[in-house]
């Protein structure tokens, strides 16, 4: 298998590269945090880089890319600890594009490949505990006129965003919703979360909404496993620029009149950590490569793939701030804001205990079927 990149790949990730190098540096996302963990106007840039539009068709504005153009661009933005919710907007083209209606299309799909509206994923629910199939909210009504009750945790730039999309549970059946944030019936309430992002948590209360489709659970499903393919990729970034980082700092830090690099023990932990970042990445390729596999064997692929990234982010996260010293735990150092976006994002889309018991559960249901 082939598995270098083309022309345009690189391009595409040079582009992005020089962005988050001259654009996002350290200082900006600090301030962004700052300012409540999320810039429009940064969030405007990535649009005019055509990034919004990734997984949109050329028809409906966007650059109808696939998922190893999604990889390559995440991984850029993990480097940077970039904070706007790229990865929901993918979801969000991907979804609208391949379930909504024509009409659902034309209304939404162009001002999210635009910048102009920011569309994300509300599907946490208190209790659930990763399940996609437990879910509380209902939904009445049909087509485009539903009504939707419930809440939805930890949902993504909540108070910002311009729209959701929620699952919800109509006559014993999961559907797919798309909310608007200004629309009657919803409270959103922000708040910071651990690696300075913005996250909120959503009531619904009789608010309308429009159906994306009547097969929410295989839409959710679907959804789910784009962002944990676009969740892997940014984690090999984050883990790359952490590495790098440490590497630096070993070479520039003394003790005993010489660099800490020349010691041999610590010199085994990088190449440990090295060890762990090249299997996140052959993880990630293979979770990327995976999304348009039939369903049954892409969640096998997708969960496969977050054990080995949670396993690595721990491993590569923890073995940093060790090699830092105290310096790495610190609020004014680069590196502990890596290590708390490596923690953080162990959690996104399931942590590792969750998918480990879904590889295995998977595993027995294919046992079954051959036995």
């Amino acid at each position: 298998m082939d598995f270098d990149f083309s022309d345009d790949q690189e391009q595409l990730r040079d582009a992005v590269r020089k962005w988050v190098d001259k654009g996002y540096d350290f200082e900006r996302r600090r301030a962004i945090v700052a300012a409540g963990g999320f810039d429009r106007a940064a969030y405007g840039e990535l649009a005019e880089l055509g990034l919004t539009g990734l997984y949109i068709t050329e028809d409906d504005g966007g650059l109808g890319m696939g998922p190893v153009e999604g990889m390559v661009v995440m991984e850029e933005l993990g480097r940077g600890i970039v904070l706007e919710p790229l990865a929901q907007t993918l979801i969000a083209g991907a979804v609208l594009g391949g379930y909504a209606s024509a009409g659902l299309k034309a209304d939404w799909l162009p001002k999210i490949a635009s910048g102009e509206a920011v569309v994300v994923l509300a599907h946490q629910e208190r209790g659930a505990r990763y399940r996609l199939d437990a879910c509380k909210t209902t939904a009445e009504g049909s087509g485009d006129d539903c009504r939707l009750t419930g809440a939805k945790s930890i949902v993504p730039v909540g108070d910002r965003a311009d729209a959701f999309l929620v699952p919800a549970m109509a006559g014993g059946q999961m559907g797919l919703y798309l909310v608007e944030r200004s629309a009657a019936g919803v409270s959103a309430r922000g708040y910071l979360t651990q690696d300075g992002s913005r996250s909120a948590e959503l009531v619904l209360q009789q608010t309308p909404a429009r159906l994306v489709t009547a097969d929410g659970l295989a839409a959710l499903e679907h959804a789910v496993d784009i962002g944990i393919a676009a969740t892997c990729a940014e984690a090999v970034g984050v883990m790359d620029k952490t590495l790098a980082i440490t590497v630096d700092y070993m070479n520039t830090r003394k003790q005993f009149g010489v660099a800490i690099a020349s010691f041999q023990a610590l010199r085994h932990r990088v190449a440990d950590m090295k060890m762990q970042l090249e299997l996140a990445r052959s993880m990630s390729y293979y979770a990327s490569l995976k999304l348009n596999a039939p369903a049954p064997e892409r969640r096998r692929a997708l969960a496969r793939a977050k054990v080995q990234l949670g396993q690595s982010m721990r491993f590569v996260g923890q073995q940093a701030v060790q090699l830092h010293g105290g310096i790495g735990v610190t609020d004014e150092y680069i590196v502990s804001h890596y290590f708390k976006k490596l923690t953080q994002m162990e959690m996104v889309f399931g942590d590792t205990l969750h998918h480990l018991g879904e590889v295995s559960a998977r595993m027995e249901d294919t046992a079954g079927v051959f036995a």
